[in-house]
């Protein structure tokens, strides 16, 4: 992996030095350790013109979930307990001779960025803006086998929690049990926080499991997913609970379903942002659903869940291959509940099959 860790910086040196600025300081924590290979924490990066250093509160603790410092980065723990590693950064890169530095903008408070000014005043700041995010939307293979080894562990714990009787616990107690699952077949943890929906909440997108508890009829949404060496899926399932589904709740999930389906088929290198989410959008606009959509059908995962690209109305931009989405359409009817169907997939051309499925648990309404 150094190898691919030192591509990647010398991609961001290459972006920098044709923007004027040869050193750079990078703050967000999934960009330092997209480049360096590991992010304790509160450390940065610093990117120079001679070596690359890694400054930290305290050593790397080698744990998975911070993953590993790439060798040819130097690491340099601070010398006293309290201090800030971005701060120390520019201090270096002033002694190094650095008259010019590209910092993370959009990341930066603006006490730290004074803190900066204050200790190298002559040091001309300039910004990065987002160009290791930039970087970090396409995936390389490495990165797409966690996602993939990830997204069969979500699935190995949502299985096995439907093979369990669901009837009478409380949607905090399932959400509980899911997470702990997915550290038992090998995450470093959740990926975000588990939503588990029942009944009238069910359908509610980012919605906080609560101690209502399922009951006979019931739709039941479970979203979930997994971190494997620091990177992030999705996925996300409605079924019903204990009996035959009601006409209303088939009519409703055959519906959601298309629009999933739609947008899942429009997933090419080339397609527009804009057209993959118009695509699930208007499956269920013109079926009488547009007011209360979610703001966006997907997003692209990584190193965050939540990432670039946006698969959005108003979103630009085109899509590459090897870039991981998820497709997520929902329609959540107040008062009775709801479907949400929530997929990751990575784009691939229609030669290599189309779009790769990564989250399998079946999408057939199932009655549990």
């Amino acid at each position: 992996m150094s190898e691919v860790y030192a591509a990647r910086r010398a991609r961001l040196r290459e972006r920098c030095q044709a923007g004027g600025s040869p050193t750079a300081l990078v703050t967000r924590p999934a960009n330092v350790r997209y480049l360096a290979g590991a992010a304790p924490r509160g450390a940065v990066l610093l990117l120079g013109r001679s070596e690359d250093v890694l400054l930290c509160e305290a050593p790397p603790s080698g744990e998975i979930g911070e993953g590993r410092p790439d060798d040819a980065v130097r690491v340099q723990v601070l010398p006293r307990p309290g201090g800030d590693p971005a701060v120390a950064a520019a201090d270096l890169a002033t002694a190094l001779g650095a008259d010019c530095l590209a910092v993370e903008e959009h990341h930066l408070t603006m006490a730290r960025h004074r803190a900066i000014r204050s200790v190298a005043p002559r040091l001309r700041l300039a910004d990065l803006g987002g160009a290791v995010e930039q970087l970090r939307v396409i995936k390389d293979e490495e990165e797409l086998s966690c996602l993939r080894i990830g997204a069969e562990i979500a699935d190995q714990a949502l299985g096995e929690l439907l093979e369990s009787i669901l009837v009478g616990r409380t949607e905090r107690h399932l959400a509980l049990e899911l997470e702990r699952r997915l550290v038992d077949h090998g995450a470093d943890g959740s990926a975000f926080a588990t939503s588990v929906a029942a009944g009238p909440n069910s359908g509610r997108p980012g919605h906080r499991p609560t101690d209502r508890r399922v009951e006979e009829g019931d739709f039941l949404s479970v979203c979930l997913g997994a971190t494997y060496r620091g990177y992030r899926c999705e996925i996300g399932r409605t079924f019903v609970i204990g009996t035959s589904p009601a006409d209303w709740q088939i009519e409703l999930y055959d519906l959601v379903f298309a629009a999933q389906r739609a947008g899942r088929e429009a997933l090419t290198p080339g397609a527009a942002y804009r057209d993959v989410d118009r695509a699930a959008r208007q499956v269920l606009d013109s079926a009488g659903y547009g007011e209360g959509l979610p703001v966006m059908t997907g997003h692209g995962v990584g190193l965050e869940i939540d990432e670039d690209p946006q698969l959005a109305p108003a979103a630009m931009g085109k899509l590459d291959a090897c870039v991981p989405v998820t497709v997520e359409p929902g329609v959540h009817l107040p008062g009775r509940g709801g479907v949400r169907i929530d997929d990751t997939l990575v784009v691939r051309p229609e030669a290599d099959g189309g779009p790769e499925l990564l989250t399998i648990t079946t999408k057939e309404l199932l009655a549990l």
